[in-house]
């Protein structure tokens, strides 16, 4: 691709204008990155590469009828300008052959906008390097990803949005023996060579501890304490589903209870999208700029959804710019008042917990989730860690675990980006604390 993406993406668009016919209606998305990526296992380098990829989805409009799709753009314009013309063509023959769409939404105001965030970032060789040194002696296994990531809407209307910002994602661990590890992650959008250390240590703390007999406790109710990366684990679950305006309005939430008012969670928790302190733009592939804030539950009770344009149409309300699956792209929950100091000492005895994996929903209605515990879980006694544990399975209501179960937050939250780079890399981002939970119910 050409380096001025903006301006090659913004002159398709003007191309497109000059090809459609009679009252048809066009918006197009497109969607890429400049990437690096690098591979590490036993703290060797083992896979460097790099990907420039960019794509654009098309969208014919005409009445109420619309068809979409999509193309890789190869940044040559003769190359890419017969693509589209020929994409138009596709889909203007499907039109006649498709239903009228009633919920059909888009933006028909021009709400142009620009957002070039250039802070320059250490090379990836520099910062793998790093976090080479300081794994020096250990098992490092892990995917250092980084670069621009951009965004750009553009429709027959004259509307014009782009979106450019860089980040960096460490996804790491560091492996002691058998199935355990300390799992570690460090991400954001300003490189801080004292947090990456920071840690380091803290894991260099834990790795010594993994060596000791592995406990076995029986299946029962324990005080727990999750970290934010196990948090993460459980709010993703959650957003699957349990925000969306037409799940709500479908009744397939799993929040349900909390909607209808029959459940509350504990005043401690409150929960917002908040697109201004994500890593994504701030619009949506119909043209519509996303709430800068969206209040999701405040002090345990749910206080509303999030609404694309299709829902806004089809249940008639406001729309505040969510994508189409209704699911939190800048998901944070407020902090609480427990100090990063004092955890294990309020922890006492029980469990804590790093990472959580392969959760699902065990009774969808009653907001009960299963689980298992992975990686780096120990056992506290008297607030000092003895041991750590075998894997656990927990099946636990989230009505319990973030209603009158929960005892505190941390005030220290962790910002933590979707480390997913299937197809490419992810603008979702959440910002989250660690949680203590009392009876906390572990099943196998």
């Amino acid at each position: 691709m050409q380096t001025n993406t903006q301006s090659y993406f913004y002159t398709l668009a003007d191309f497109l204008n000059t090809q459609l016919k009679g009252d048809e209606i066009f918006t197009s998305w497109l969607s890429g990155e400049r990437s690096d990526f690098i591979r590490l296992n036993q703290s060797k380098i083992r896979q460097p590469g790099s990907v420039n990829q960019y794509s654009i989805e098309l969208v014919l409009i005409d009445g109420k009828r619309h068809a979409g799709g999509e193309l890789r753009l190869s940044g040559d314009s003769e190359v890419d300008r017969t693509q589209l013309k020929a994409l138009l063509e596709q889909l203007r023959n499907k039109l006649p052959f498709l239903p009228e769409d009633p919920h059909l939404l888009y933006a028909t105001e021009q709400h142009s906008s620009e957002l070039i965030d250039s802070t320059p970032l250490p090379s990836a060789e520099e910062s793998v390097s790093e976090a080479l040194q300081l794994s020096e002696g250990l098992d490092l296994v892990g995917i250092y990803a980084q670069g621009q990531l951009e965004r750009g809407f553009a429709n027959s209307l004259g509307q014009r949005n782009w979106f450019s910002r860089g980040n960096f994602n460490f996804d790491w661990s560091l492996y002691s023996h058998g199935d355990k590890a300390v799992k570690c992650s460090y991400a954001g959008l300003d490189w801080d060579s004292a947090a990456l250390e920071k840690k380091f240590a803290a894991a260099r703390e834990q790795l010594p501890i993994l060596t000791r007999p592995a406990k076995t406790i029986p299946p029962g109710n324990y005080r727990v304490y999750l970290t934010p990366s196990a948090t993460h684990e459980l709010f993703s679950l959650l957003s699957w589903s349990a925000f969306s305006r037409k799940a709500t309005r479908t009744r397939q939430t799993p929040l349900l209870k909390l909607v209808e008012g029959e459940e509350t969670l504990s005043p401690l928790l409150s929960i917002s999208e908040q697109t201004a302190e994500g890593i994504g733009p701030d619009f949506e592939a119909a043209g519509f700029i996303k709430s800068k804030s969206v209040s999701l539950i405040e002090g345990g009770r749910f206080v509303g959804p999030l609404t694309s344009p299709r829902s806004a149409k089809e249940f008639q309300c406001q729309t505040d710019g969510a994508n189409a699956s209704e699911v939190p792209e800048a998901l944070q929950v407020a902090g609480g008042s427990l100090k990063e100091e004092d955890i294990l000492k309020k922890l006492d005895t029980g469990l804590y917990i790093s990472n959580l994996w392969y959760l699902n929903f065990s009774d969808r209605t009653s907001c009960r989730v299963t689980g298992m515990t992975r990686f780096a879980t120990f056992w506290v006694e008297n607030g000092e860690i003895t041991a750590p544990l075998n894997v656990m399975r927990f099946d636990e209501s989230m009505y319990r675990a973030l209603g009158p179960n929960l005892v505190d937050l941390t005030e220290k939250r962790d910002f933590i980006l979707d480390p997913d780079t299937y197809y490419q890399r992810s603008c979702t981002s959440a910002k989250l604390p660690g949680a203590l939970i009392d009876q906390f119910r572990l099943t196998l």
